[in-house]
């Protein structure tokens, strides 16, 4: 998907009925992510509970407006087998759903680190399809800047609040994007589909193949097009 194309329905949508003030496009270093928010976000840091009830750190930027809510959810796994070993200390002895095989090879490790973040993405999309009250429309594979992720539709069965959703994992963080309007708005499907990725320096990164969290890393788009320097591997 061409992030462009999606900054130019933005600017469509402004004109229309979404929102009164301008657009701000929003940039996270700490993050290392862009996207474009109907107002400057409120930064909040919190803890988020994974699959395998690690707790890791979070941070939570939000703006909301009346009816409508606008968030991004980035959780950092960065620290998650240390985590996940520090946890399974104090597990039962012979718990084997806490401690894993510690072999090289295991598909487990100490505290289930290892499916624990190659399964974040299907496990915040799978959280987010239960949400009480909110009726799953749409599921379906997406990717943005060949970032590789899922996209998530909802309705609410109540109000008839709609929700786009996304949830990507990159450079061992997993975000979590949703835009909920009320019934009778647009689908604020341009908020998740503008979300970018940014390197060291701030720049927005695209690679040339598909990005999947903890293989080698693709090249990425250079000035003109052309192929840039491989950054280095996952970290």
């Amino acid at each position: 998907m061409m992030r462009a194309a999606f900054m130019s329905a933005i600017v469509l949508a402004s004109a229309t009925t979404l929102f009164a003030q301008e657009y701000v496009e929003y940039k996270s270093m700490q993050d290392r992510f862009s996207i474009v928010f109907p107002a400057q976000p409120k930064v909040t840091e919190t803890t988020y509970t994974s699959e395998f009830k690690s707790i890791l750190p979070a941070r939570i930027y939000s703006v909301d407006q009346a009816q409508s809510h606008f968030k991004v959810t980035v959780v950092d796994y960065n620290n998650i087998q240390a985590i996940a070993t520090e946890k399974a200390k104090a597990c039962p002895p012979g718990a084997e759903a806490c401690s894993g095989n510690t072999g090289s090879g295991s598909s487990t490790g100490a505290g289930y680190w290892k499916p624990d973040i190659e399964g974040a993405v299907i496990h915040a999309t799978w959280e987010l399809m239960q949400r009480p009250d909110e009726k799953p429309i749409y599921l379906g594979w997406t990717n943005m800047n060949l970032v590789e992720g899922h996209m998530v539709n909802l309705v609410n069965e109540k109000t008839k609040a709609r929700t786009s959703a996304a949830i990507y994992m990159h450079e061992n963080k997993l975000y979590i994007i949703e835009g909920t309007v009320p019934a009778g708005y647009p689908v604020p499907d341009f908020f998740q589909q503008s979300v970018g990725w940014l390197d060291a320096n701030g720049r927005d990164i695209r690679y040339l193949t598909i990005y999947h969290n903890g293989f080698p890393k693709p090249d990425v788009r250079g000035q003109g097009g052309a192929p840039g320097a491989n950054t280095g591997g996952n970290r």
